[in-house]
């Protein structure tokens, strides 16, 4: 791919009114007209309405696909790109003033090719629900295996890294979706990360007219973790990325351990035994470089229990849950269901 522009935006849309909001946001940032593109992607069954000043603009290009999913949608709108820098935000979503010049200014300070920023999350009416403050740096696959969410409005991702991992898995291949943290698992594999603690993205949350199936989102989580610990070198690099948090080294190391141990039990369930057998040898490779780690409290909190990422605890410290109740409601039916 040759990229001719610093910067492309991509957004999928399925006709929300809030699209012109997400584009004005993109516009509003000050770069130069050659400097960026914006790509809508309309994966609606109907064209968008014509009635929008940006969209005769020589920078914006529209792309339909037709009700493909947003999966999808995203590969086919980086696959138009012509961006050093890709950035994927959604329809109903918007970027914070001044955002791509402290985004930029990061990427060209750390060569990291994952740049993200802090974010601020709102319910359905704008208001403000939480404000998060990443501090991930470097190498994160520890973190991102971890399910720390690096939202991709809130990131800039060179061209290369991403289609380097391929892009965006299908939803298929991950049981229904997950396939934001999933990309962040797959370059934190092979790519380090910077950040910015500017607030540069605001991101609605909820279960309301969203696409994300958040019923199924525990099963995409482990088929996202299973096909990441089934890269070659994940082992490697997830132990050097828990070396690499002095603070927390001793957690992170255990959380490795924890995540091949959950591994080895879900493929002996499901009867794969060398699959089986390999992440066990992994796990006992992980007790031996552990060493003198197995002598802390912060060690055995990291094995023996789940990690609760920062995004749930911030929503729960919010008394937010509500905004997930139309999720919770058919998680409570399903189950009723299976008990019977």
């Amino acid at each position: 791919m040759t990229t001719t522009k610093l910067c492309s935006t991509i957004i999928p849309t399925i006709g929300r009114t809030s699209l012109s909001t997400a584009v004005q946001s993109v516009l509003a940032q000050g770069l130069g007209s050659n400097d960026f593109e914006i790509i809508i992607v309309n994966d609606s069954v109907k064209p968008l309405p014509n009635n929008a000043d940006w969209q005769g603009l020589d920078n914006i290009t529209i792309i339909d696909t037709n009700k493909r999913n947003r999966s999808v949608a995203r590969n086919v709108g980086a696959a138009a790109s012509r961006g050093r820098y890709l950035h994927f935000l959604d329809d109903d979503d918007w970027m914070m003033p001044g955002a791509f010049d402290a985004l930029l200014h990061v990427a060209e300070g750390s060569h990291a090719d994952w740049v993200y920023g802090a974010f601020r999350m709102v319910d359905n009416s704008g208001a403000t629900v939480a404000k998060l403050f990443p501090n991930e740096a470097g190498n994160c696959s520890i973190q991102m295996m971890a399910w720390e969410w690096l939202p991709l409005q809130a990131s800039l991702i060179t061209s290369d890294a991403f289609f380097a991992v391929d892009g965006f898995a299908s939803l298929q291949s991950l049981g229904g979706g997950f396939e934001d943290v999933h990309l962040s698992r797959q370059i934190s594999l092979f790519y380090n990360m910077a950040r910015t603690e500017k607030i540069v993205a605001t991101i609605r949350i909820g279960d309301v007219s969203s696409t994300t199936n958040y019923i199924t989102m525990f099963d995409q989580n482990r088929h996202s973790r299973e096909k990441t610990i089934e890269t070659p070198q994940a082992f490697q690099r997830l132990i050097a990325s828990a070396k690499a948090a002095p603070a927390l080294s001793n957690y992170w190391f255990g959380k490795v351990i924890y995540y091949y141990m959950a591994s080895m039990k879900w493929q002996l369930q499901n009867r794969h035994f060398f699959r089986a057998a390999s992440r066990g040898a992994h796990m006992l490779a992980g007790f031996a470089l552990a060493g003198s780690r197995q002598l802390s409290a912060d060690f055995w909190r990291g094995v023996i229990r789940p990690h609760y990422p920062r995004m749930g605890l911030a929503i729960q410290e919010a008394g937010a849950n509500h905004l997930y109740a139309n999720t919770r409601q058919a998680m409570n039916m399903t189950d009723t269901k299976s008990k019977r």
